[in-house]
């Protein structure tokens, strides 16, 4: 078991979804959390991130920085997910081997797993068939920092371990309806519907594909189990066990907000994978499942989109 009281811990991302759900989780650790904020340092610099690190030497890092977005910000900005994400995570990777970081938790993505993977999707899975075309960019990046996790614990020993999230929602969500993710862009959408009185929204592809979701302040939890009781080279998948339609989902998140309208498919648009289902037996063995049930969660994005979101 690695004891996080008394350390120094990084979150890389802070101001992220993910990185301030693991700041919120972090609170109740007795440990002593640090942050790296963009006016302060810019990750794609080597530089940048080597003088930091060898100044503030955090004991423990959950690397949870990335550039992210939903279909079509992958589709139209390829250079910049596969650069940025790169960059990212090899600058912070290595600094964290240099300064003696000891232990590291390295945020992957579902997305990384092959378009026709087997249900639900194992952690061998990867690199065995072509991936999503919608996403690879962001997919190969993250490939490429689960590999280097990898390669660092085989060649140093390092105690650098990798999560692989699932489809995430929750507070401080994207809810931009060009470069979100499916549920925030859906829950805006739903929200503006039913301010402006519509009686139809229309939504991309055939509303068929399944999803799995789970909420960020679950993963967060996971995280630091897995920082605490996981120690192993093969990434752990980390995901609620449940999956719905994107249609199921539409329909959820128009009973939550109280929207009574029609649902219309373009399905000229992208489907993007027609299910993505993680097995998290590897995660429950280890002890530990998800607790918070998709209605009570959207409830509370909706919460936080209602009092944060400048447009809500």
């Amino acid at each position: 078991m690695y004891d996080l009281s008394r350390k120094r811990v990084l979150v890389a991302g802070h101001r992220g979804m993910v990185g301030s759900a693991l700041v919120r989780r972090l609170a109740s650790e007795n440990c002593t959390v640090l942050t790296i904020g963009r006016d302060e340092v810019d990750l794609r610099r080597q530089a940048e991130v080597e003088r930091w690190m060898a100044s503030e030497r955090p004991q423990a890092l959950f690397l949870a920085a990335a550039k992210v977005g939903g279909i079509g910000a992958n589709d139209t900005y390829p250079a910049d997910f596969l650069y940025d994400n790169l960059m990212i995570e090899a600058n912070l990777i290595r600094s964290a081997h240099a300064v003696g970081v000891e232990k590291l938790l390295f945020l992957g993505s579902s997305c990384i797993y092959p378009k026709m993977a087997d249900q639900p999707i194992k952690e061998s899975a990867l690199l065995t068939g072509p991936l999503e075309p919608t996403n690879e960019w962001y997919a190969i990046a993250k490939i490429a920092g689960l590999k280097l996790c990898q390669a660092y614990r085989r060649q140093h020993g390092a105690d650098f371990i990798s999560a692989m999230p699932t489809n995430l929602y929750g507070p401080a969500d994207n809810y931009d309806l060009e470069n979100s993710h499916v549920l925030p862009a859906l829950l805006r959408k739903v929200h503006e519907a039913k301010r402006a009185g519509l009686g139809m929204i229309t939504l991309w592809g055939t509303g068929t594909p399944f999803r799995e979701f789970l909420h960020v302040d679950d993963l967060a939890d996971a995280c630091v189990f897995l920082m605490k009781h996981y120690s192993g080279d093969e990434p752990v998948n980390v995901g609620s066990g449940q999956e719905l339609t994107i249609r199921e989902l539409a329909e959820t998140i128009a009973r939550v907000l109280d929207w009574e309208g029609e649902l219309a498919f373009d399905t000229t648009k992208p489907d993007g994978t027609p299910r993505k289902l993680l097995d998290v037996t590897r995660l429950h063995d280890l002890g530990w499942q998800a607790r918070i049930d998709l209605r009570t969660g959207i409830a509370g994005a909706y919460a936080w989109f209602r009092q944060n979101h400048p447009e809500a």
